[in-house]
């Protein structure tokens, strides 16, 4: 698969910052509202896009820990049980930050136009900044020591280096769109 378009995107890549960029080329152009007819139709499709290479993303990254040796000092039942631990505070964190910010926005519905009234600041977001990303590479690493796999361990570290990224590229960006928001609804009053 290395060969194919979803040969980088095993590591994070497509599935965030790559879709970010495209994101900020919606929110500056509205081509892609004014092509689906609607910043949500926009928005869903985008989203479906993220959730099926997210799905990709996680086949890969097992395909690769279930092809690799395993790391001794891992396979016993306690690290297992971390790892399990892991992956449900991850899934609790995925699952809880995709609640309460609803399908448009986890998937990027402010850079179509599509805000919430403020800022989401209830759990999980009053707990940890970027919930969904810190519980997908909790969800990763959990699976990882699980399999107990070095392949894995590397894999969750490029994974949680992409989200850093991302993050980087996303936040002062959000910032600015509810910035802006703020702005025009003080002029308004």
């Amino acid at each position: 698969m290395s060969g194919s378009v979803a040969g980088p995107d095993c590591c994070g890549g497509l599935g965030n910052t790559d879709f970010s960029k495209v994101a900020r080329w919606e929110h500056k152009t509205r081509r892609l509202s004014k092509a689906f007819g609607s910043p949500y139709l926009a928005c869903y499709s985008l989203g479906v896009a993220i959730l099926l290479l997210n799905v990709l993303r996680s086949h890969c990254f097992t395909q690769a820990m279930l092809s690799q040796p395993k790391m001794e000092s891992l396979d016993n039942p306690l690290a297992y049980c971390l790892g399990l631990v892991l992956l449900g505070v991850g899934v609790v964190f995925v699952l809880s930050s995709f609640f309460a910010l609803g399908f448009t926005g986890t998937f990027l519905g402010d850079y179509f136009g599509i805000l919430k009234d403020a800022r989401v600041t209830t759990f999980p977001f009053n707990v940890l900044e970027n919930p969904m990303y810190w519980g997908s590479t909790a969800n990763y690493l959990g699976w990882a020591i699980m399999n107990a796999s070095p392949t894995g361990l590397l894999l969750t570290a490029v994974v949680a280096f992409i989200y850093v990224v991302a993050i980087l590229y996303e936040e002062p960006f959000t910032a600015e769109i509810y910035r802006q928001k703020a702005s025009r609804l003080h002029r308004r009053s």
